[in-house]
């Protein structure tokens, strides 16, 4: 019998993640190594977490998301203007690059340059592939129980 996943099943799987326009952001193929984890446990996109369940070994799966069902929205509420004197002296500032930080905890944050102007820079907040489709083939490779 073909063990279907299930929600608390560890497994191994395959992926290679498209945007839109075909552009790949991310694979595990291209790493050479599988990823590895327990459906359900919260670790993974939703959409992604759910196209899982239900899964057999050796299945290849093409699924496409909605930002609802993967990182969201963008948030307009998350552009934050910030004094370029919060920055290193010899900062090079460019539109599009990614910079990081630490938020008044000390936790790690990351943001990317959304403009420039002579006082300060509007940072944004939002997660990098907010407010996009995100397609993603899965190549189940293994189940474990959970």
């Amino acid at each position: 019998m073909t063990k279907k996943v299930n929600v608390g099943n560890k497994v191994n799987l395959h992926y290679v993640g498209t945007l839109d326009d075909g552009t790949v952001f991310d694979s595990s193929k291209e790493r050479g190594e599988v990823l590895t984890v327990t459906v359900g446990s919260g670790t993974l996109i939703k959409g992604f977490d759910n196209a899982l369940e239900g899964m057999t070994v050796g299945e290849v799966k093409k699924i496409s998301l909605t930002p609802s069902e993967a990182y969201g929205d963008r948030d307009e509420t998350l552009f934050k203007n910030i004094s370029k004197e919060e920055f290193p002296d010899d900062f090079d500032f460019k539109i599009g690059e990614t910079v990081s930080g630490q938020n008044e905890l000390g936790h790690p944050i990351m943001a990317t340059i959304h403009t420039i102007n002579e006082s300060d820079v509007k940072l944004d907040f939002n997660h990098p592939m907010s407010g996009k489709n995100l397609n993603f083939e899965i190549e189940l490779v293994s189940v474990e129980n959970g």
